[in-house]
């Protein structure tokens, strides 16, 4: 009986350290993929916000096209 729990004990020890090393290695790669969702992130709000202000400038260039159209329609 004896031998049969010192083999289990011998044989359970590698194969905890490959689970536990396995468990890192996904760790270790979530983290990653949580860093580069951060990243894509930030560029998404970058590009937004340069979305929005070039159609802003975009608005404004037309409401002046409108306002001279409408200044020499009314001379």
């Amino acid at each position: 009986m004896e031998d049969i729990i010192a083999t289990i004990m011998m044989f359970s020890i590698p194969i905890i350290a490959i689970v536990t090393s396995h468990l890192r290695k996904q760790s270790a790669i979530k983290q990653k993929l949580v860093k580069e969702e951060i990243e894509l992130e930030k560029l998404k709000q970058e590009n937004y916000l340069l979305e929005t202000e070039k159609l802003r400038l975009e608005l404004e260039k037309m409401q002046k096209i409108d306002f001279k159209d409408d200044k020499t329609n009314s001379l």
